[in-house]
């Protein structure tokens, strides 16, 4: 088990999380993949979306549903800082996942985090588990505190 599926699990396992971790057959880097996978729709995923911030230069996360895409301006506006792509490296240090696994639990860094208002209108999501092979289920109010991430609109269709 990777260092960094072992760390998801422990913060899963610490919350009382008693699900089981999905192993994909195949990696599930696209929403699509993982939906496919999960046998739900594709906003049922729960996608972890890195900005670098352009002032602070520390990585922003956006747990967004799987078939949304992040609206740049509001979310530049609710992190209070103009908003840049994330490189691998940054996203590798500061969350302690690579590009394709990224979870929204179990960062390195405590991460500055806005979750997704559309992913509370399902009972389950499935988010990625600290690889690209792996998925979790998880009840949205309960994946949205461990993430730490304040409930807001900022995605569009």
């Amino acid at each position: 088990m990777s260092k960094s599926l072992k760390r998801v699990t422990r913060v899963l396992a610490d919350a009382g999380w008693d699900g089981e971790i999905i192993e994909c057959g195949s990696e599930t880097r696209t929403a699509q993949q993982a939906a496919d996978v999960a046998g739900c729709h594709v906003d049922q995923i729960a996608k972890s979306i890195i900005f670098r911030g352009e002032t602070s230069g520390r990585a922003i996360l956006f747990v967004t549903a799987g078939g949304r895409q992040v609206d740049p301006a509001r979310a530049s506006e609710l992190a209070g800082e103009p908003l840049g792509k994330a490189d691998a490296a940054l996203i590798r240090t500061q969350t302690g996942f690579a590009i394709g696994g990224v979870s929204p639990v179990g960062h390195l860094i405590e991460t500055l985090a806005f979750f997704d208002e559309t992913l509370m209108k399902f009972d389950v999501i499935y988010a990625a588990a600290g690889t690209p092979r792996h998925i979790f289920p998880a009840v949205p109010a309960k994946l949205q505190e461990l993430s730490g991430g304040k409930l807001v609109s900022f995605t569009v269709a």
